[in-house]
């Protein structure tokens, strides 16, 4: 039987000195999803908390224009090797911008992108802060994947504006963070309406409610409304983010409010209980532990609490809801969904069981951001990568078949 751990550890921070990581993301283009991300990181501060700012779109920067930074002066890097962020409004921040002009394009490949995307989280002396934002490129790509699959992430938001156009694309980003098991801290709906600065009068120019309605349908918070004005547009332009250039006016107001929501979404988020992990599986080190104090919430069926080898052939795995699933490791290979096991237009499985050895074991498991694991076989297989939802299927037809030959 594995040893229980005896109560929640105490909260581990997600990189060195960073107590948060939050993408925020839209789907499309054009809904002002860098404008937010500035100005909230400009409101936390302004809140009381620490923050800092990634500039995720490495193809298409706009984060130094928007706070005032030069253009194409690399940052220094510290005797550690790190670079150190810019700082601007009391928000640290890094950006593809500071490294090229304004007229020198990033030309790079999927490859180099991701190099970066990761050197600008990972490789920067943040020093102490309590929420690091993502401004994501939209879409849905590589990008959002790659911080998924190797950042500790907090959770994330989601911008959208009020129309349907903007509603339905917004829907397919928030279900990827769905997927890839990113909590979703909540929604921002931007330009909610227009105040006409001479009357006063209001005027829906994309429609109004729809962040708030898509939220409600989806079971996600709304963190609130941002209701468009010139100013906006004027401050971004001259480097002086409208939060900080009139923070009286009523849309630095509701940034602080939405600051204040997301604040109180993130210390109310359930903590992870597993922490990241390379687990050795011959020598056992570095195995992720063993939680039965985090089992109760009935719903969290895909949510692993633990995972033990109760046996050199044999991956234990403690789910939430309290569920145990052991699962054969050979069983565990041939479900590999990889490219090289199965054939990615029609799901065909390619792989022969045959060819699989009998004493088929694993070298290492490692955490996948958290959704997954990733395991390297001894037969020289190294690109498994097994979803949670997988893993459960996989022991739900482990108990049917040991039910099956009792």
């Amino acid at each position: 039987m594995p040893s229980s751990s005896s109560g929640p550890p105490v909260p581990q921070e997600k990189l060195p000195g960073v107590r948060h990581i939050v993408a925020i993301g839209s789907g499309k283009g054009g809904v002002g999803k860098s404008t937010v991300s500035v100005n909230l990181a400009i409101a936390l501060q302004q809140v009381g908390s620490r923050s800092g700012l990634v500039d995720a779109d490495i193809l298409g920067p706009s984060i130094p224009v928007m706070l005032g930074l030069p253009r194409g002066q690399p940052p220094i890097v510290n005797p550690e090797g790190r670079a150190v962020p810019a700082e601007r409004f009391g928000v640290r921040t890094i950006s593809m911008g500071m490294l090229t002009g304004d007229d020198t394009p990033a030309i790079l490949r999927g490859p180099m992108v991701t190099k970066y995307l990761q050197m600008f989280v990972a490789g920067v002396a943040w020093g102490q802060l309590d929420y690091l934002l993502l401004d994501l490129p939209p879409g849905t790509g590589d990008t959002q994947l790659t911080l998924a699959q190797g950042t500790p992430l907090s959770g994330a938001v989601i911008v959208t504006t009020p129309q349907d156009v903007s509603l339905n694309i917004a829907r397919r980003g928030l279900r990827m963070f769905e997927k890839v098991q990113v909590p979703i801290l909540g929604v921002i709906e931007n330009m909610s309406s227009f105040a006409c600065p001479h009357c006063g009068k209001t005027t829906d120019i994309f429609r109004q409610g729809g962040g708030q309605r898509m939220s409600q349908e989806l079971g996600v918070p709304f963190l609130g409304a941002i209701p468009l004005h010139a100013d906006v547009v004027t401050s971004g332009d001259e480097g002086r983010p409208i939060v900080a250039s009139k923070p009286e006016s009523p849309v630095a107001q509701a940034y602080r409010a939405i600051a204040g929501h997301l604040r109180a979404q993130l210390d109310a988020a359930h903590r992870t209980v597993l922490r990241p992990f390379i687990w050795h599986w011959d020598t056992d080190e570095g195995a992720p532990g063993w939680h039965e104090w985090a089992i109760g919430d009935s719903t969290a069926k895909t949510t692993p609490v633990g995972f033990t080898k109760r046996d050199p052939r044999t991956l234990s795995v403690l789910w939430q809801d309290g569920r145990r699933d052991d699962i054969d490791v050979r069983d565990l290979r041939l479900a590999c969904a990889c490219a090289m096991c199965v054939e990615e237009m029609s799901g065909r499985k390619t792989l022969d069981p045959n060819s699989v050895r009998k004493d088929v074991s694993p070298r290492t498991l490692s955490s996948i951001g958290n959704y997954a694991i990733g395991v390297t076989w001894n037969d020289g297989h190294t690109s498994g990568i097994y979803s949670f939802d997988s893993l459960r299927q996989l022991g739900e037809r482990s108990r049917a078949q040991a039910a099956y030959q009792v």
